[in-house]
């Protein structure tokens, strides 16, 4: 795609340079026949007596001259004019690289940083699970004494994992105001969630 911009843009740079290129020249012929169009006018007016033709021919090369010399200064601010584009190109060439290369690497890095979380998730999930079925296989009467001493949210989180009639067996060995809070806890973690 880049190519095809370049290509575009070449083609639309050489195709003003060719137009300016023309239009200096245009501007010189004219010049030169509206100039030179009165000089030889006078000159067949006056006859040999007004000027010798040497003269007449130094003031014609002089002119000429003068042209010429305004011709190539246009031509060389053209030129340094084309050098700073085609450097501004080559710059904006490798500004697309470095952008490119970083984002490749931005990928890389998003990817290896997808997989690490992917399986740290998994790991968490592991551990909850060992955890969660080490708890349910205790008795319901031991898992309530401990229940009872960790956070409610930690808890709770717990007792969300584990089958209705496990979780059941332990709320009922929690004293009443531990097994209120936990309560509380399970049923308000899903209260803001949308409900469509």
């Amino acid at each position: 795609m880049r190519l095809n911009r370049k290509g575009k843009s070449g083609r639309q740079r050489s195709g003003v340079l060719t137009l300016i290129s023309a239009l200096m020249i245009g501007s010189a012929v004219i010049r030169l026949s509206l100039e030179a169009g009165p000089a030889l006018a006078r000159g067949d007016q006056t006859g040999s007596t007004s000027q010798p033709q040497s003269q007449q021919s130094g003031f014609e090369k002089q002119e000429l001259q003068v042209v010429l010399t305004e011709l190539r200064r246009r031509e060389e601010a053209i030129e340094r004019r084309e050098r700073i584009v085609q450097d501004r190109e080559k710059a904006l060439e490798i500004a697309d690289l470095a952008i490119a290369s970083r984002l490749i690497t931005l990928r890389e890095a998003e990817d290896a940083l997808r997989a690490t979380v992917a399986v740290a998730d998994n790991a968490a999930e592991a551990d909850l699970t060992r955890l969660t079925d080490v708890y349910q296989n205790m008795k319901p009467k031991d898992a309530a004494a401990l229940f009872e001493t960790m956070d409610p949210i930690f808890a709770a989180g717990f007792l969300s994992r584990m089958p209705p009639d496990t979780a059941a067996g332990v709320m009922a060995g929690l004293n009443p105001e531990a097994a209120y809070t936990i309560s509380v806890v399970m049923a308000g973690r899903n209260a803001l969630a949308p409900q469509e």
